[in-house]
């Protein structure tokens, strides 16, 4: 390995790199990456959590590096763990390879770490130092942050529309407003989360499949949201639903007959008591989704459901695909239904975002003020073993 690093933020930055491949692959654990190097910063070894239940990212460093690796760095962008789960504690290989230094970007105060693996460390000899790139370490960790805090999942909502902010024209025509390059993100994106969300209306209007193609790493549980139990037999997600895992979230008033007709169909059916809003499904569902352990959740429609949504204040990520086109009409629907904010003042600012070009298309990525890690939070951040 004959990579050189100018600076400890760089080797952080590479670290965290690193870290982001695991996305998709080690959920409901973290992405973790780590690095070592020798004093001049020369890459000596490198590693990530490749899978849940895998060796975690140190271990893969400490090996390459070997017996390079007594007396130098390593960089993580997680407080290395000391607990026995499904691997080790990172804190023994740590020492048993002789490690000088560790830097890690964020720690991890939980019950079943809660700075051991920190002090395990100092207590053996090694220099520790913590928080280089904290603010980019949390914004990679938090979806996991949040299952661990809240028991609830990552809520992302994604739409594409015109640039007069149109998803449709007036009579529901919408394929395609977004471009190939961007329903190629899309794709990526349903193929690492944990579950994808629409409403009845968009199965009727769209009949979607609502996988990702090509396949991701994860396969999404479908999630259709429906009162009153009248998803179509005939549509994919219900002709497929013996092959992709699809979920019908109804009120107390399905009819039971309803419902067994899905569930002959393969379909899970998953009764809420007394919802009888899109607002008012969130809480619940979210909670019942953290039950599974689910992590990353993404929301795709239609309006209604994404201002039921956003009008319960569930939305972490947003994913905006904006195309050069105009539709006009005031019946043509907007992204967000429901009530939204009264004021100004009242809107919540999108933060950390993002703008690409995807073809013609212009994606705008960010994240809600209020789920951004602050740099203080004294929470914990375990590895679930």
């Amino acid at each position: 390995m004959s990579r050189q690093f100018a600076t400890d933020e760089e080797v952080m930055r590479y670290a965290l790199a690193l870290a982001a491949r695991g996305v998709g692959r080690v959920e409901p654990n973290p992405p973790v990456g780590a690095v070592l190097v020798d004093r001049e910063r020369r890459l000596l070894g490198e590693g990530w959590h490749e899978r849940f239940g895998g060796p975690h990212a140190e271990v893969f460093a400490l090996q390459q590096a070997g017996s390079a690796a007594r007396g130098n760095t390593l960089f993580v962008t997680l407080e290395p763990c000391c607990h026995f789960g499904k691997t080790p504690p990172c804190t023994r290989a740590i020492v048993a390879a002789g490690v000088a230094r560790v830097v890690a970007a964020v720690s991890d105060p939980a019950p079943q770490v809660a700075g051991q693996g920190l002090r395990e460390l100092r207590s053996a000899g090694v220099d520790v130092e913590v928080g280089l790139l904290e603010h980019e370490a949390r914004r990679l960790l938090a979806p996991f942050f949040k299952l661990i805090l809240t028991a609830q999942p990552w809520v992302h909502a994604k739409w594409a529309m015109t640039c007069d902010g149109k998803l449709a024209t007036r009579t529901g025509h919408s394929q395609w407003i977004s471009g190939s390059a961007s329903r190629a993100v899309v794709h990526q994106l349903r193929g690492r989360m944990d579950a994808v969300v629409v409403g009845r209306g968009t199965v009727v209007a769209d009949d979607p499949l609502l996988t990702a193609r090509p396949a991701g790493p994860r396969t999404a549980t479908r999630i259709v949201l429906d009162r009153q139990g009248r998803l179509p037999l005939t549509a994919q997600v219900v002709r497929t639903a013996r092959d992709v895992p699809t979920m019908c979230v109804v009120g107390p008033a399905a009819p039971a007959e309803r419902l067994k007709l899905l569930q002959a169909h393969g379909v899970e059916v998953l009764p809420i008591a007394a919802v009888d809003d899109f607002r008012g499904t969130w809480p619940l569902l979210l909670a019942e989704l953290g039950r599974r352990r689910m992590t990353h959740v993404l929301i795709e429609g239609g309006s209604q459901v994404l201002g039921g949504a956003f009008d319960a204040d569930v939305i972490d990520e947003w994913h905006v695909f904006i195309a050069p086109k105009v539709v006009g009409g005031a019946a043509a629907p907007s992204p967000l239904a429901g009530i939204g904010r009264e004021t100004v003042a009242a809107v919540p600012d999108l933060v950390d975002g993002t703008w690409q070009w995807l073809g013609d298309d212009a994606y705008l990525h960010g994240y809600t003020r209020r789920s951004t890690p602050p740099e203080d939070d004294a929470a914990g951040t375990p590895q679930v073993s």
